[in-house]
């Protein structure tokens, strides 16, 4: 019966237009009466986003099944790609609510209502991960905004091509800017840091390591960075200490 009334709601909507559809239009397509409709949908917005609180509910629990372990960043990127999932099921239905959404500003607003839902379950999330850094609040809602920005800024790129395309590849690229500016990076086996030879320079210095008289030893370039930082910008810094900028 939900299903059905979703049905015909939209059939409604993309034939009269949503603000001259009304409930009792609704019910009478699908064949219920008006305490069928309100059992499922509260309103007539609801109908429009008959998904958003199950797939809400998988990622709060998805985030609440998370182990100490995991990397905090890739884990609520992760639980943005469940929304992803929730859109590519029913490419046709989520073209067609991305297109009646952009006509009538109160399903605009009211989606906007639905994506802050999401950003505050994963900012609530982070805030527990990031517990006791002096900043950790601060940097579990600037993640949050990033993640869900990211992710919509894909999400509608394919809903604008109707649904052509590989969605996940696409938000997947998108995600990958906010892991790189905000996660750790994969753990490295431990083994020394390879030095980096540069053009030789002169030297009188007795040899220690074989050289023959008058041969010039490399010059060696070490970095020291903190771990997390964007492999740009060790790169940057080997630049720098070799005078390539």
């Amino acid at each position: 019966m939900r299903d059905a009334l979703v049905a015909a709601a939209f059939r409604l909507f993309l034939e009269r237009g949503y603000e001259q559809t009304t409930v009792d239009d609704i019910v009478a397509l699908a064949g219920v009466g008006r305490r069928s409709f309100f059992r499922y949908f509260p309103s007539k917005e609801d109908v429009v986003f008959p998904d958003h609180e199950r797939c809400l509910a998988d990622m709060t629990a998805f985030l609440a099944a998370s182990d100490a372990e995991a990397e905090p960043v890739r884990r609520v990127c992760d639980a943005a790609r469940l929304v992803l999932r929730m859109y590519a099921e029913n490419p046709s239905f989520s073209v067609q609510r991305y297109r009646l959404t952009k006509r009538v500003p109160g399903l605009r607003a009211y989606e906007l209502s639905v994506v802050w839902r999401y950003e505050r379950a994963l900012a609530e999330y982070l805030r527990g991960r990031f517990a006791g850094r002096p900043d950790g609040n601060l940097r579990a809602d600037v993640i949050a905004a990033a993640v869900v920005a990211a992710h919509n800024n894909a999400l509608r790129s394919w809903l604008r091509s109707d649904g052509q395309g590989d969605a996940s590849a696409t938000v997947d690229h998108a995600l990958a800017y906010v892991q790189s500016a905000f996660g750790a990076p994969p753990a490295a086996p431990s083994a020394p840091a390879p030095a980096l030879a540069t053009s030789p320079t002169p030297t009188t210095a007795p040899s220690t390591t074989g050289e023959r008289p008058g041969e010039r030893p490399e010059d060696v370039v070490v970095v020291v960075c903190r771990r997390g930082v964007p492999l740009w910008r060790v790169v940057q810094e080997v630049e720098t200490a070799l005078g390539r900028e």
